[in-house]
């Protein structure tokens, strides 16, 4: 039986290589998720077709693997969701664990700054591939239903050592391309709240932080919130307008906060941003260390937010897809403590 269940999934995954190999000849610059999406399949699921030859299983406690890789030294880290691609390039400079497993959370603070999530965790790979620079090699995590958490590319100066030492350590004993892929259950929400309380709650906020707390309070979720509470703390604003944010803050040196993820992680950048591109339906930062991605065609709508906190207000930019999930934040940059940046407050006003 064992047999028999075995040569069905190596048949339906040579199946899936021999299809994605048919595809890259008729689209050699296809990324592989928009491959994934075209054969109806999982990111994860097209990676695993090529275990053994390119790509190693990895298992192990998540948190240790990314704490093993301060070892690589500078990398790039790429965090994504549908609409937007934030890649930062440095080291993993201080990460911090909290928690225990499954539901550990990492900070990481330094030239990468992420919030992961390891409970959204469930596969990761090393790959090493072809690439027009020569091999790329990555290591690459997945959550259960094989969407992309996070992806950390090595550089030129990488420790290339370090980053073999880490694929034996954490190889997994099976190599088997068949994965168990789930969905996420819609999460269900509030389809009414009691406003009254609900906008005191939000007026009395004292930490950005609180806003989290409030949801799960009423189960309301990020868009129903921004569209219920009143026009004083939040209102809908023209879907295109980070074009907006991105020129001015360019233009004038404005150090912004962007935050952009997914299940598993929230990538953020912190600073500057200067050079600003539009390719068609792409808004695109392309500094040395910092790019950005957004994808504007899948924006459908963006608020202007204020949350009251200790130090005054704070006020950002979200946007959110068809879904109604979050695509990316806009802040201005601020260090706990200290007010927001009246140059933010007004560029914010102003849209």
């Amino acid at each position: 039986m064992h047999n028999i269940m075995e040569s069905h999934v190596l048949e339906v995954n040579n199946k899936l290589k021999e299809a994605w190999e048919t595809l890259k000849k008729e689209n050699p610059k296809m990324r592989i998720r928009d491959a994934a999406a075209e054969l109806g399949v999982s990111e994860a699921q097209l990676l695993a077709t090529q275990l053994g030859r390119e790509v190693t299983r990895l298992e192990g406690n998540w948190a240790s693997i990314l704490v093993d890789c301060k070892k690589l030294g500078k990398v790039m880290a790429l965090t994504r969701n549908e609409g937007c691609v934030l890649e930062h390039k440095g080291n993993f400079q201080k990460i911090e664990i909290h928690g225990t497993e499954p539901n550990q959370i990492a900070t990481v603070i330094g030239p990468i700054e992420q919030r992961v999530f390891f409970s959204a965790w469930r596969f990761g790979f090393a790959v090493v591939q072809d690439s027009p620079r020569g091999l790329m090699r990555s290591l690459q995590f997945f959550d259960k239903s094989g969407e992309a958490v996070l992806k950390i590319y090595l550089q030129e100066k990488s420790n290339i050592d370090a980053y073999d030492e880490l694929v034996n350590l954490y190889e997994a004993a099976s190599q088997n391309p068949d994965l168990e892929i789930e969905a996420f259950d819609k999460p269900q929400y509030a389809a009414e709240i009691d406003l009254e309380s609900f906008s005191k709650d939000w007026e009395n906020m004292k930490d950005t932080h609180d806003f989290f707390g409030m949801l799960r309070k009423y189960k309301v979720s990020r868009l129903d919130a921004v569209k219920w509470i009143n026009d004083k703390w939040a209102y809908e604003v023209d879907r295109l307008s980070a074009r907006r944010i991105l020129e001015i803050a360019a233009a004038e040196k404005l150090p912004i906060m962007i935050f952009a993820g997914n299940k598993g992680n929230i990538q953020i950048h912190q600073g500057k941003v200067r050079t600003i591109r539009q390719m068609g339906d792409w808004l695109n930062v392309m500094d040395p260390d910092f790019n950005m991605h957004l994808n504007e065609e899948t924006i459908a709508q963006a608020f202007v937010v204020h949350k009251n906190t200790a130090d005054g207000l704070v006020s950002s930019l979200e946007l959110f897809d068809r879904e109604g999930e979050m695509i990316a934040q806009f802040f201005g940059l601020r260090k706990p403590g200290l007010p927001q940046l009246e140059a933010w407050k007004s560029l914010i006003d102003s849209l």
